[in-house]
This record gives structure tokens, sequence and C-alpha cells, in this order.
């Protein structure tokens, strides 16, 4: 399966596998679900009210079918309703996020698409290209990726038995916050789950640099220490 190297805030690259059709249809139905619950509410609505004025009908009824998608992703980060239920997302096919150019990019084709045999011919292109893209994909540059759940480390695998007994390797840790802690979970399920030592080594160098620690444990061991270091500092 082909997957897209995206690259954190924090410089850190992590693979992503793209996206499957049936990941991407689900998501589009779960969007219209939410277009005509949000169309039979308003209609009730305004029959209720006796609203004659078309214009308002129009207004109301087709301009959120027509930027319902676009605008989600724009201000959801490549990201419908839909799409975050099926925790997939819209990124560049370089890693970058997606612009808001890309998005209205996408958008325009997607019109087009759905003009043309009822989006058949999208299916049809996600279907038969490696890399997950639609006639808008090609041309925003652009692919869906399956965002990659997050192994939780337990308790267990984070303190050793004699949890009051524990004492830190590196007090540095204290200066990060949970977010860098959430990117080395990341790190590691991408090296564990995937094979993708790469996050972990580009890491390990960057948190050495900015915490000022000179160490000659291996990627592996010295991000797992700094978590164990950091729940243990920040649980007190």
């Amino acid at each position: 399966m082909y997957s897209i190297s995206v690259r954190t805030a924090q410089n850190v690259v992590i693979q992503y596998p793209v996206a499957s059709v049936g990941e991407r249809i689900l998501a589009h139905l779960v969007d219209r679900l939410i277009l005509v619950v949000y169309t039979i509410a308003v209609v009730a609505l305004f029959i209720r009210l006796n609203v004659q004025q078309t214009w308002i009908w129009i207004v109301a009824l087709l301009l959120p079918w027509l930027f319902f998608s676009v605008l989600f992703e724009i201000f959801m980060d490549g990201q419908t309703p839909g799409k975050r239920l099926m925790k997939i997302q819209v990124v560049r096919l370089n890693g970058e996020r997606a612009t808001i150019g890309d998005f209205i990019l996408r958008w325009i084709f997607t019109l087009a698409e759905f003009a043309i045999l009822g989006g058949v011919i999208a299916v049809i292109f996600v279907a038969a290209g490696g890399k997950g893209q639609r006639l808008g994909d090609l041309a925003a540059g652009t692919s869906v990726i399956k965002l990659i759940e997050q192994q939780e480390i337990t308790a267990e695998e984070i303190f050793i038995t004699a949890e009051e007994n524990y004492v830190p390797t590196f007090n540095q840790v204290i200066q990060l916050n949970p977010s860098d802690i959430d990117l080395m979970q990341r790190a590691l399920e991408a090296d564990q789950h995937h094979g993708n030592s790469e996050p972990l080594e580009v890491l390990m160098q960057k948190i050495k640099s900015q915490l000022g620690i000179q160490t000659e444990l291996s990627p592996q061991v010295f991000v797992h220490t700094l978590i164990k270091d950091y729940n243990h500092l920040t649980s007190r």
C-alpha cells in the first residue's frame, strides 16, 4: 500500500497509509447524510414559517450542498465530519498541510467529477492509482491519508514496578510539553508497527539538542526513557 511521509511541526517525518476507496466512500456518505438531515430540517422549518421568498430557499438549501466539503476542509485542516469519523485527512502529496488553494482546486474538480457519471470517475481514479488520487487530487497535488491510531502506552509500560523508587534518567525532560510526549509515542508506534525508525532517529537528535543531553542510548531506548521520566516527574 502506498504511504505518504508527513512532516510534523517538530520536523519529524511519520509515514501514513493512503486512505482506501471504501473509507473515502463511507466518509462521503456520512457527509451526505448530514446534509440530508439538514435539508429536511430546513424544509420543515420553512414550511412551518411559510417562507415564500425563492432566494431564501436557494441560499439555505443549495449553498450548503455546494460548499459543505470545501469549507469544512479549510476550517478543519483537511477533514469533513465524515473524514474525521473515518480518521482520514487531505494532505499534500509531499506531506505538507494542504493550503486553502489546494482545497478550492479539489472542490472545483469534485463538482466536475460528480457532474459526470455521478462521481464514478473519481472512484475509478482512486482505485486505479496507487497514490489514492482522484482528478481533484491530481490537479492540487494532494491525496487522502489514513491517520495512524495512536498506540496507548499503559502504566505498566511507562513505570517500573517500584514506582516510588524510580529515579529519572533525564530530568531535563520536564521542559517538554504533552504534545512532545504524544509525538514520541507516535514515533515509537511508527517504529514498532511499521518498521519506520526514521522519526525516532530525527526526534532523538532534535531532543538531545533542545535539552542539551549527551547519551549513547539507542533511539528506541532513549525515547522510551524520556516518556518514563516525563510521566514520573509530572505525576508527583
